[in-house]
């Protein structure tokens, strides 16, 4: 099963947000620490997280994983930039909620719609001229 979560930027929610989950968590280099990983590795959660100085790196990051991170960056950045995810102004969580998922539900069509006309995936500016 494949399942995903957004994460607090700091580290003392981990556990909070990693509790009842098993198997690989992709993670960005602020959550890179060696005894966070060696304790998750005891609950059957390996921490996939690069070396937190990039230009120290001691083991090569997976392209594949560099290739995924990428990907969920770009999505992040077209949320923000083309959906204006950081100006979701709402008086409760039932209209946060429905803005969000609007968002998310508008971005999984162009992504269709990307498809369909076989374009890049993520290539959204290539649906107007297509």
């Amino acid at each position: 099963m494949v399942d995903c979560a957004l994460a607090p930027a700091h580290l003392a929610d981990t556990e909070e947000v990693l509790q009842g989950v098993s198997g690989y968590v992709l993670a960005d280099r602020n959550y890179w620490k060696p005894e966070l990983a060696q304790r998750f590795k005891g609950f059957g959660v390996y921490l996939l997280a690069p070396f937190k100085p990039a230009k120290h790196e001691k083991q090569p990051y997976l392209h594949f994983l560099t290739h995924v991170r990428y990907c969920i960056e770009t999505v992040f950045v077209q949320l923000i930039e083309r959906f204006h995810a950081k100006r979701v102004w709402a008086r409760d969580l039932r209209h946060l909620t429905s803005r969000w998922m609007r968002k998310f539900l508008s971005h999984t069509v162009a992504v269709y719609l990307c498809f369909l006309g076989d374009i890049s995936y993520l290539s959204f500016a290539k649906l107007v001229t297509a």
